[in-house]
């Protein structure tokens, strides 16, 4: 087990960073405060900064990937948040703070740093939430995710997709020292390997290629949004407000948000102990979820018939793949043994029959 002081260390110098970052980007404010908001989970650092005129900023440290892509993903994000202005997700999306007309990152060959305007602010949903706060959640996801369809056009081709990151660990699980690189024994590593391969023939089989993708934040926990209250009488009690946090942000099918969301959806609600586990994606809960959502933005079969491949996505590229770099070293370790011996093995036994009938309807 890490403890949490380790888990600091992972970026020893970021305020250090933090405070490089802010003179490159050359705003005569000075920073008085540094007030840790980390979550301890990734190896990225997160600061809200004060600044000597009181407003607050956000700042993110981070070594996670690789500078170029984050680079890219911020300029996609700002471009996002353009489209959407004016509208009703006008602001919904923190700012990227912007130099030149353009987001601003700092790199210093090893580590990079972004600044974010503040809207950690106001609440959030509760931990577990009733079956009205589900469908409310479930008719915004899918007025955002209308949203987001709209401005799709408008967004440059991403330089990584689901396919390419599918076949880089099929690549990396077919090397002799994969034991080693994943720390996983040779029949954990066979399993994964089995996994990635019949994603990348799904893929084929489905014609992923020709799939609608729209700009999607895949991790939706509620320490990631918040919500505003709508006044009473109402049709929906709240209306999502804000949203910050781009780590897994990217231009893909809309399907890759929905793990998350149910998980948010679930009985058990967003726990803080933390399991990968793809039994939510079954319970009653998320099937009232698919129907509201269902209600707004319309889902095929075909697209339902996903969802398991967009769980295996998830685990196989964000805990296997990219793991190492973005989890604190004990939730890496304890992640990709559960994915090896149980996570993959139980997705393959979801019944999809209750959220089939809801699109068949």
């Amino acid at each position: 087990m890490v403890s949490q002081s380790q888990v600091v260390e992972s970026l020893p110098n970021a305020k250090q960073n933090v405070i490089d970052a802010w003179s490159a980007y050359a705003d005569s404010r000075k920073i008085v405060r540094f007030d840790e908001i980390s979550a301890h989970v990734s190896t990225n650092r997160v600061f809200r900064i004060t600044l000597d005129d009181a407003h607050t900023l956000i700042a993110k440290v981070s070594s996670y990937g690789s500078y170029f892509q984050f680079a890219e993903d911020h300029d996609r994000l700002a471009r996002c948040s353009r489209q959407l202005g004016g509208g009703r997700w006008s602001g919904f999306l923190a700012e990227v703070l912007s130099k030149d007309s353009r987001p601003f990152t700092w790199y210093d060959g090893s580590c990079w740093a972004v600044f974010y305007t503040d809207v950690q602010g106001l609440a959030g949903l509760p931990r577990i939430l009733d079956d009205q706060d589900v469908t409310t959640l479930a008719h915004e996801i899918a007025e955002f995710h209308l949203a987001c369809a709209e401005i799709a056009p408008t967004m440059p081709p991403t330089s990584n997709s689901v396919k390419s990151d599918a076949i880089h660990l099929y690549d990396l699980l077919n090397d002799e020292q994969a034991p080693e690189h994943f720390s996983l024994d040779s029949l954990a590593i066979s399993t994964l390997r089995r996994f990635t391969h019949d994603f990348l023939l799904h893929l084929e089989k489905v014609h992923y290629d020709e799939w609608q993708r729209i700009p999607i934040l895949v991790d939706w926990n509620l320490g990631n949004f918040s919500v505003e209250t709508n006044p009473p009488g109402s049709a929906q009690r709240f209306k999502l407000a804000t949203r910050w946090d781009y780590d897994w942000f990217r231009v893909e099918s809309r399907l890759l948000d929905f793990y998350f969301l149910s998980r948010v959806s679930s009985r058990t609600g967003d726990k803080t102990q933390f399991t990968y586990s793809a039994h939510t994606l079954v319970e009653p809960r998320f099937v009232k979820f698919i129907e509201a959502y269902n209600e707004v933005f319309k889902l095929t079969r075909q697209e339902i018939e996903f969802l398991p491949f967009a769980y295996r996505f998830f685990i196989l590229n964000y805990v296997i793949r990219e793991g190492a770099r973005f989890f604190r070293p004990d939730l890496c370790r304890q992640f990709r043994r559960d994915a090896a011996n149980s996570y993959l093995i139980e997705s393959e036994r979801i019944d999809l029959s209750a959220l089939l009938a809801v699109v068949d309807r």
